[in-house]
């Protein structure tokens, strides 16, 4: 890499750990942009979870800094679940050819952008912690983990929409309970990269960089300022991406 690349790639992991922490879809703007400076896109999804494990540690901390609190014991189930999905999820992602995963990582992108169009994520009323409910969150979660271990990209809508659907928490508590659970499945998926080769750890450790600033910074953000013309960057940097990895 050339000198200018590190601070763009750190900008990046800024950007990207923005993202995810607030709502979702970071991965889609950090994995394309590694594949552009060179990285084959199965290294490129698997160097980008070595910055999403910083960023949720950092984000985590945020959070507490902000004096919100985990729905526990049930964050701790969700972040079990999740752990089982990952390893499934990361076993495909690592043995798959780049021609494929390509293929698949832009259909995901693209309905990524319909789940930011159609985000079921505001909550009314009370909190639904009861045993059905908390099994029916775990459940969804190993599904949830089996996404997050293949490709990660989109996956905060995904826990948002569960969390919301399923459990009516708000945004904000829905996004910390998110990046607790990622810290399960993303360590998974980190070690199994690694074991199989598949990550560029001069970028990876540069990008969590951004990534740490990014995920701290964001959990203390009001998670609902300017939230509606993210979405709007995003669903335009996300169809323009889609059709360069498609087409190019």
């Amino acid at each position: 890499m050339t000198w200018y690349e590190y601070p763009l790639i750190v900008l990046v992991g800024f950007l990207a750990a923005f993202l995810n922490t607030v709502g979702g879809g970071g991965t889609l703007l950090s994995v394309p942009i590694l594949t552009f400076i060179g990285l084959p896109i199965t290294i490129a999804n698997a160097t980008s979870r070595v910055g999403i494990l910083f960023q949720n540690f950092f984000a985590v901390g945020g959070f507490r800094s902000k004096g919100i609190d985990l729905p526990w014991p049930y964050a701790g189930y969700l972040g079990l679940a999740s752990l089982g999905g990952s390893v499934i999820g990361t076993l495909l992602a690592s043995r798959m050819s780049d021609e494929l995963f390509k293929k698949i990582f832009v259909i995901i992108m693209i309905v990524s952008v319909c789940l930011i169009l159609f985000n079921p994520a505001k909550s009314k009323g009370d909190e639904k912690l009861s045993p059905r409910q908390q099994w029916i969150g775990v459940i969804c979660f190993l599904f949830v983990g089996t996404y997050g271990g293949f490709v990660q990209a989109g996956i905060g809508f995904l826990v948002i929409g569960v969390l919301s659907i399923v459990n009516n928490l708000s945004l904000v508590k829905s996004n910390y309970v998110k990046v607790f659970s990622a810290i399960v499945y993303t360590g998974v998926a980190v070690i199994i990269f690694a074991w199989e080769g598949k990550i560029d750890w001069v970028i990876g450790c540069t990008l969590a960089v951004g990534h740490a600033m990014g995920g701290w910074y964001a959990s203390r953000w009001s998670v609902k300022a300017g939230e509606v013309w993210i979405k709007r960057i995003m669903i335009v940097a996300v169809i323009g991406m889609a059709i360069k990895l498609w087409f190019f």
